[in-house]
């Protein structure tokens, strides 16, 4: 394992002396300290439990710890651990992964030996909110256990921005007193981070004049969706709604903060302006991200879609616009027609429009961060030549921002910017030039393949990501590439390629990259892969987001140990990570070339990224230097009420008439939950209400509150869907058969209004397609079921505590013995449900009269041979006795004469 660097031992030994919440700056290193103290915990002799853990994560931990030689590995819990060996499993001691849910039932059904546990570690510790499924856990193993450790980690300050008091909220679930701030600027960290700096040349890349003005273009139109979305909806006048953070990533997320609780009083405008908001970023993304035919590409189809320009809301007509198409197709192509004013315009005349298309030349613009990248190369290139010192040529490692990216600076690199924009172009705007009407008529079926999903950009833009060899052969070079500075042939370096990826990488995915593959296959290059190009010096390409393995890169950094890193594109994350990898290898030389186009909103989303983790660092310190923290925090003695369970206020004043008030003896209340419900908050609700939770795995029903009453929750979202799949149907047919008193209970969310239907879509007519339509005929249906309206968890968790008074407590075999098929009837076992079902389908019976048949006859083929009179007498009704006699004895051809008799 790499040696903490100073400040890193510096804040392990903070928290290994005292428990509390590290919040470090994004990059600096979380992972590397929580892997320090599983490996300080990896021995038989303690038992760890590690909380909030993807897969991928648990694998990059479990991997550093192998190639460090520890022994005792860290252990994961899945369902395929029977339950009876569970307790086994964390007896055997180590450190445990864990989800959350399988946590909960054995913390509530004491399979888990809470007394032994040394300590738990949660990882992105901005998440433990008061309802989520680790917050319960951390209570029940305080409960339980007063001695153990728990150390929280994160690296999301700018989460804590949000909400009143979130960092003291966050502390609070997690029982903790300390709070530790490590930004990028305290002082241990940046004198440290000074010494070791690597060696940076900022390259600050001019955009084109067309690519200026299609950026200033998207921006007025940015910020007039902005201000029209502010005039529909005046809530909406806070500063996160500005032009700086439209253009940031995270904006999506913060638009829905705002919009979701109100999402469906919306009207159809402000919806479309949130979408045109997402589009108009995609656009912005793409300027700087991709090509100029990518580019065209994209907005020729949200120009062609009927759809958005039908339900678009105005963008598409404003000047900003048209100068966008314009400077958009100026990059591209120009037409050599005198008729300039065209240009502009689309014409609806298609035979106008053909002459104009036949006439174009190709200008493709070339990407200006590709001739920086060029010279960049040319000058490593150069320097490697003469690098006998410094013991050989260097690693390069290239950073571009996805796959898309990395796959089309691959090919430039390759090919060369000239083949690979004509080849690009005859892809996506048609292959035969000369032949106008295919050229149409291939730009249509472009354009129809985009209007799919508009927001995401055409599909045939995958097709960038063929890597062909054939292509590769037939190209003649027309610019230098930088393998002809290299002076190899492509033949040469493929079968090199080769044999690096099975010597340095040895990654099975690299080698099928390069085998030919047929002209058209789309080709989905796996997200973690390596685009390697030559072998000597070995040079990678890797995309910064978009990997399954959120540690791809890390891992790629300390295998190729590169010494010159290009970022064509800035990343706050990994540009820090930088920072640490360096000082981690002192003496070694690293140069960093960071490639970014000056005055552009990808250096403003930059700069804003790192103003916003600043401030929300400065707000942290703020609130911790006028934090109260309550002496019984840590929850290590019985006096931390937030332990306590129990919901009664202390006001509540004692009947004297039963018994002169003395203490009444209660009987511990247990409610029987289903074990699917451990996703829900409901069940950590109910158990602080002092309440018992028996979580076992239930056919019939959610919670078993007594032996009568059998509840099904359903939030909105699932009730609209079980509606119309009819499988609500089917549970209230079980609940009512198994069950005196079956509820269901529709819960709100409570950041949404109370309301089962929007205002906006109150019509005169009812239709039968309605929610509240098939709820009545559930009603109907069912004249036992109860409907429960519940604003909230919390309200529910109190109603069902009310519900249990003075009832008896259910029983779990019971619960769990019925089954949507068994025949055994807790309540009336008398009565075959069979036939019975078979008798309400019957005319002239109904439910108030079926037990009174169902005592006097024994079977339907005694029914059948009972007289009217007999029927009249049973039934108590003439009318439904005539029915019911008519229906068992009339023939078909009666019938149908009788029928037409009547008409």
């Amino acid at each position: 394992m790499a040696v903490l660097l100073e400040h890193e031992s510096q804040i392990f030994l903070d928290l290994f002396h005292q428990d509390g919440l590290v919040v470090c700056a994004r990059g600096l290193g979380i992972d590397r300290l929580l892997l320090r103290f599983l490996r300080l915990y990896c021995e038989p002799a303690s038992l760890v439990l590690v909380l909030n853990t993807g897969p991928a994560e648990e694998e990059y931990f479990i991997d550093q710890l192998r190639s460090d030689g520890v022994v005792h590995l860290p252990r994961r819990v899945t369902n395929e651990i029977t339950n009876n060996t569970r307790y086994e499993f964390y007896t055997q001691g180590g450190v445990i992964f864990a989800t959350s849910r399988i946590l909960v039932v054995d913390f509530l059904t004491d399979r888990i030996p809470a007394n032994l546990i040394t300590g738990i570690l949660v990882y992105k510790a901005h998440r433990i909110i008061e309802s989520c499924q680790e917050a319960f856990i951390l209570r029940l193993y305080r409960q339980k256990n007063k001695q153990g450790f728990i150390k929280a980690f994160t690296d999301n300050a700018v989460a804590f921005n949000t909400g009143f008091c979130h960092v003291e909220r966050v502390m609070r679930n997690l029982f903790v007193r300390k709070l530790y701030l490590w930004p990028r600027f305290h002082i241990a960290v940046n004198s440290f981070l000074e010494k070791h700096k690597p060696e940076v040349v900022e390259i600050h890349v001019s955009m084109t004049p067309a690519m200026l003005a299609i950026q200033t273009s998207i921006l007025d139109i940015l910020n007039a969706c902005l201000r029209e979305l502010k005039r529909y909806n005046p809530a909406l006048e806070v500063e996160d709604l500005s032009l700086e953070n439209a253009i940031g990533k995270p904006f999506d997320k913060t638009i829905r903060h705002y919009l979701d609780p109100l999402w469906h009083q919306l009207g159809a405008k402000t919806k479309s302006l949130v979408q045109d908001l997402k589009i108009l970023r995609t656009l912005l993304l793409y300027l700087t991200q991709y090509d100029c035919v990518t580019f065209l590409n994209l907005l020729e189809s949200l120009k062609a879609s009927e759809k958005a320009f039908g339900e678009n809301s105005g963008w598409l007509f404003l000047d900003s616009s048209t100068s966008m198409f314009v400077n958009a197709r100026a990059r591209v192509y120009r037409i050599a027609d005198e008729k300039l004013n065209q240009k502009g315009k689309v014409s609806e005349k298609s035979d106008v429009k053909k002459e104009n298309e036949l006439k174009k030349e190709l200008v493709l613009e070339s990407n200006p961060k590709w001739e920086a990248l060029r010279e960049v190369l040319k000058e490593i290139e150069n320097e490697n030549k003469n690098s006998e010192d410094l013991g050989g040529p260097g690693q390069v490692l290239i950073c571009a921002s996805d796959d898309r990216a990395c796959a089309q600076l691959r090919e430039y690199i390759i090919a060369g910017a000239e083949a690979f924009l004509t080849r690009l172009y005859n892809k996506t705007f048609g292959k035969d030039e000369k032949a106008g009407e295919v050229w149409i008529k291939d730009k249509k079926a472009v354009k129809s393949k985009g209007n799919a999903r508009p927001d995401t950009g055409p599909q045939a833009k995958k097709a960038k990501l063929t890597a062909s060899s054939k292509q590769n052969k037939h190209k003649k070079q027309q610019d230098r590439t930088i393998i002809q500075m290299i002076g190899k042939t492509e033949e040469e370096k493929r079968e090199e390629l080769q044999v690096e990826d099975n010597k340095e990488l040895s990654s099975s995915q690299e080698s099928g990259i390069e085998e030919t593959i047929p002209e058209d296959f789309h080709v989905n290059l796996p997200s973690d892969c390596y685009y390697g190009i030559f072998k000597n010096p070995l040079t990678i390409i890797h995309p910064l987001q978009g990997c399954s393995d959120p540690y791809a890169l890390t891992r790629v950094l300390h295998e190729v140990e590169p010494r010159y890193v290009v970022l064509y594109d800035a990343e706050l994350t990994f540009v820090r990570q930088l920072e640490i990898y360096k000082a981690s290898r002192p003496g070694k030389p690293l140069r960093v070339y960071f490639l970014i186009y000056g005055g552009s909103t990808e250096e403003q989303r930059y700069l804003t990224a790192l103003r916003k983790e600043k401030e929300a660092f400065e707000k942290l310190i703020r609130e911790k230097a006028s934090m109260v923290i309550p002496e019984e925090r840590e929850g290590r003695d019985e006096t931390n009420l937030d332990l306590i369970r129990d919901a009664k206020p202390a006001s509540v004043s004692t009947d004297t008439r039963k018994a002169g008030g003395q203490e009444q003896k209660s009987v511990q209340q247990t409610v029987i939950v289903d074990m699917r419900e451990f996703r829900s908050e409901l069940p950590s609700l109910i158990h602080r209400r002092g309440i018992d939770i028996e979580p076992v795995t239930l056919e019939v029903g959610d919670y078993i509150l007594t032996p009568d009453i059998c509840v099904e929750r359903k939030s909105i979202s699932d009730l609209i869907g079980s509606l119309n799949n009819g499988r609500l149907y089917t549970q209230c047919t079980s609940m009512s058969r198994y069950y005196k008193r079956p509820i269901l209970l529709i819960e709100f969310d409570p950041n949404k209004s109370f309301s089962l239907i929007p205002r906006g879509s109150l019509h005169q007519e009812i239709s039968s397609n309605d929610v509240t339509s098939k709820l009545t005929l559930l009603t109907l249906h069912f004249p036992k079921l109860r409907i429960l309206w519940c604003p909230s968890p919390h309200a529910t968790a109190e109603l069902f505590e009310e519900l249990k008074q003075n009832h008896p407590q259910p029983d779990a075999e019971t619960a769990m013995a019925v089954t949507a098929d068994s025949e055994i009837l807790p309540e009336s076992d008398k009565y075959n449900p069979g036939p019975q079902d078979f008798l309400l389908k019957m005319p002239g019976i109904n439910a108030k009269n079926c037990r009174a048949l169902m005592n006097h006859v024994k079977s339907i083929a005694e029914l059948v041979t009972l007289s009217k009179d007999e029927l009249a007498k049973i039934l108590g009704n003439a009318a439904n006795a005539t029915q019911l006699f008519d229906f068992i004895h009339l023939t078909y051809g009666e019938a149908v004469s009788r029928g037409k008799s009547k008409r």
